[in-house]
């Protein structure tokens, strides 16, 4: 994990998909939208009581751990392809690459750059285009995103494309048995985790780095969050997993919190589940305990 204090001086991942939010109101759509010819909302709404846990960073004494036990444990999945309708109406196929994504800094464009000559034509759709006219963009605030191609990311492959859909760089850690974190952008692998910091001063006059660790609901996209089409972190049909996501992102929240963080933050959400009273504030979202089994 990079050092978090040097990741406030710089920006963060979290930073870049705000920045992404800032054009999100072009991408219309009905905020909380509900699946396709249904009357009840596939959304179960942003306000809803949470499970927190606060512990020190194993590896840090200036550090400490807030985590989104609530959302930790929950049983969420990516729907990708499979029922997931896009954060732009009428463009399910998309997901939430809509937008292209914002770099966090420039290291984050470096080694994403380092992936992008590995990518080869099976695996990227838009290898020609790319490689011909680039795969950056700079928005309209001047900030560096990867670029947008007939209406979604560059490097996302349409369906029907022999390579398989979805993210070449994501297809690409796949095929050489690697963690996508190794070749997508931190937005995008970070994605729907969100970290972020806020000193804390104590009564005793020391000062210490909260980090936060939850969901990254339509709230975190900015103000334009609420105009996206549907988001799936509280969608219903996202929620199904057969592992809660502290498992199921094992690799992405070891990257954000170090091993030993992570270590800690599996020991309380495995109490928080392994005990035999209902389950204080449980996801909204989630299938009711009996269908989880």
């Amino acid at each position: 994990m990079k050092d978090s204090r040097e990741d406030l001086a710089k920006g963060s991942a979290k930073d870049a998909v705000k920045g992404s939010a800032k054009g999100s109101r072009e991408v219309g759509g009905e905020a909380l939208g509900g699946l396709p010819g249904t009357e009840v909302p596939d959304e179960v709404g942003l306000d809803f009581s949470r499970a927190w846990v606060e512990f020190p960073d194993p590896a840090d004494d200036e550090q400490v751990f807030r985590c989104d036990l609530t959302w930790l444990t929950s049983r969420w999945t990516c729907v990708f392809g499979q029922g997931c309708q896009g954060i732009q109406a009428g463009r399910a196929a998309d997901g939430c690459c809509t937008l292209g994504a914002h770099f966090s800094d420039e290291e984050d464009e470096q080694r994403v750059a380092r992936e992008v000559a590995r990518l080869t034509p099976d695996l990227w759709q838009f290898h020609e285009e790319g490689n011909r006219t680039g795969w950056t963009q700079v928005d309209e605030d001047g900030e560096r995103q990867t670029r947008r191609h007939k209406g979604s990311c560059i490097f996302q492959n349409r369906p029907g494309f022999a390579g398989g859909a979805g993210c070449s760089l994501h297809i690409l850690a796949l095929r050489e048995g690697r963690e996508p974190l190794e070749t997508k952008p931190d937005v995008c692998w970070q994605l729907p985790i969100r970290r972020t910091y806020d000193w804390i001063d104590r009564p005793d006059d020391t000062r210490v780095l909260q980090i936060s660790i939850g969901e990254y609901d339509r709230r975190g996209w900015g103000p334009g969050g609420h105009d996206l089409h549907w988001w799936c972190t509280s969608a219903t049909s996202a929620h199904g997993a057969g592992e809660p996501v502290y498992v199921s992102y094992r690799a992405e929240l070891t990257e954000l919190m170090g091993p030993a963080g992570y270590a800690e933050l599996v020991r309380h959400c495995e109490a928080r589940l392994a005990s035999q009273l209902p389950l204080l504030a449980p996801h909204p979202a989630d299938p009711a305990p009996a269908e989880r089994s």
